[in-house]
């Protein structure tokens, strides 16, 4: 079992839906087994601009990531995939231990 990991922003967007939506999507159509979004409070990226949310609800542009799990070769095959709809998004590849 393998665990991909994708980090994005919360504003992003593809066409009119957010875009961890569109990425949640495709890795159904794919057929990846579970895939879950969780909205992060804080957090930051190579460029060292820190995201959080604000007073209210208001964003500030928060960190988003997705979760998927599946077999290491679905997940590889789906990540070549998803790059296309999020060509420099940080994504990794994880091992995993059912429990």
């Amino acid at each position: 079992m393998k665990v991909l990991l994708i980090f994005l922003s919360e504003t992003e967007s593809h066409g009119e839906v957010p875009l961890y939506e569109a990425v949640v999507r495709k890795l159904n159509n794919l057929g990846v087994e579970g895939a879950s979004v969780m909205r992060g409070v804080m957090g930051f990226g190579k460029g060292h601009h820190v995201h959080r949310g604000r007073l209210f609800g208001v964003s500030d542009d928060r960190p988003v990531m997705i979760m998927a799990a599946d077999d290491e070769a679905r997940l590889r095959k789906a990540s070549g995939a998803i790059r296309e709809l999020i060509p420099d998004a940080p994504m990794l590849l994880l091992d995993a231990e059912v429990l």
